[in-house]
């Protein structure tokens, strides 16, 4: 029998993360806001049923807030990234082969065994993860990557099927379809929603039995793929390892307008730094960096500047990196003017494993042996010990303008000193 194809999605997967570290707050509504304390963006199941909507600005909610005595949580990345790292390495013990395809999803293939159902073993992995990580997660099964998006939108969806839906089991898949709209299944975006509903074609049944060459003759073969998968022929592999990224960008709102050329610097500089431990962790290097550096658009007179700068060696040194991209500040700068948000972006990637020389810009072995070790052992420090443990001076030591997260949860999983302590009497 063909393998299944499984898609496991953690249940708002923010807030359901600042649930399991903080036992008080289960059963209690919980937000988790955006970048500087800004919008809604994970709601807890008891948040979603008081009718808190995602994406509203939080100084809008502020009153429905305290009057339901919603807890508010900051965004804790830190947290969420080693929750998704535990909740990924969980999962690749009870699957045959394992794609991440975000955050809080991954892709999995299973053998099918003979009777076909696979309920129980979805069952089993939903209580296990629950039981070791506290995480609630939903498992859609099917024979094709869509079908099990659709499948794991039932699981949600319908109680009575606890997280947890095989739509390869099912006796009759084409009564699932019928229900789910067009909107709805993956793949399908706006414009092309929309000339199916033009044309009659409003569920994912109707989609899935509508002409090829019709479909075909709009979406071409992208159209005839996501039609073959809704007809369980699967057509999209499992991509078990990440592919290679084109480039790497790090960019932040302020928490309050910056309008002098120093805490600017300082704010590329730590972007900087930023990105090249990502390139470091993708095992990259960057021919060619670009800094901006805007406005707010809501606010008169909005300027928006960018800089770019062709790096003769490729490198992920970040000593390097912050060179190059720190004299290209006076160039974006202005004075008078309230930056709202700056970033970096990293271009031209390669592999690390091959690097070309530059004939006029010569860089001895020796020296580039010392520059790699150098940077692991940073990078070393500042994962045992938590960021910021060893700081690049360029990216100041107290900056005004660092992103507000006034509801900032402890970073219980990667810093020692926030592990709760049990005191035994």
């Amino acid at each position: 029998m063909a393998d299944a194809l499984v898609l496991i999605d953690g249940n708002n997967f923010y807030a359901s993360c600042e649930q399991a570290l903080d036992p008080a707050l289960l059963g209690k509504p919980v937000v988790v806001l955006s970048n500087n304390d800004g919008c809604v963006v994970s709601r807890s199941a008891e948040a979603r049923h008081l009718g808190i909507p995602m994406g509203a600005p939080a100084f809008q909610l502020r009153n429905l807030l305290q009057r339901q005595a919603v807890v508010v949580r900051s965004s804790n990345y830190a947290l969420y990234g080693d929750m998704s790292q535990r909740l990924m390495s969980s999962l690749e013990l009870w699957l045959a082969g394992l794609e991440v395809y975000s955050i809080d999803e991954a892709f999995g293939r299973l053998p099918r065994p003979r009777h076909g159902d696979l309920q129980g073993w979805g069952r089993e992995l939903r209580a296990r993860i629950h039981r070791d990580l506290g995480l609630p997660i939903a498992i859609g099964i099917a024979p094709s990557k869509v079908l099990a998006k659709l499948a794991n939108r039932i699981a949600k969806g319908e109680v009575e099927h606890a997280g947890v839906f095989d739509l390869g089991s099912s006796q009759d898949p084409a009564n699932w379809l019928a229900g789910v709209a067009i909107e709805d299944v993956w793949g399908i975006g706006r414009k092309l929603s929309r000339w199916c509903r033009l044309r009659g074609v409003a569920t994912a049944l109707q989609l899935r039995d509508m002409p090829s060459g019709e479909l075909k003759a709009k979406a071409g073969v992208v159209g005839l793929r996501l039609q073959q998968e809704l007809r369980g022929i699967s057509c999209l592999p499992l991509e078990e390892g990440p592919s290679a990224k084109r480039e790497t960008c790090v960019s932040r709102s302020f928490s309050q307008p910056i309008e002098a050329e120093a805490p600017l610097r300082e704010a590329v500089a730590s972007y900087v730094v930023r990105a090249a431990e990502q390139l470091r962790r993708q095992r990259q290097r960057a021919g060619r960096l670009t800094v901006f550096a805007r406005t707010s658009p809501f606010s008169s007179g909005f300027y928006s500047n960018a800089a770019s700068l062709a790096l003769p060696v490729a490198s992920n040194d970040t000593g390097v990196l912050l060179a190059a991209a720190l004299q290209l500040v006076p160039a974006l700068y202005r004075p008078h003017k309230r930056f709202q948000k700056a970033g970096v972006l990293l271009q031209e990637l390669q592999p690390d494993s091959q690097l070309q020389h530059h004939l006029l810009v010569p860089l001895p072995a020796e020296q580039q042996q010392r520059r790699t070790a150098l940077m692991q052992c940073v990078d070393q420090l500042n994962r045992r010990y938590g960021s910021g443990t060893v700081r690049w001076a360029a990216c100041g030591l107290k900056p005004t303008w660092i992103m507000r997260r006034d509801h900032l949860s402890r970073a219980a999983t990667t810093r020692l000193s926030d592990v709760p302590t049990v005191w035994a009497l």
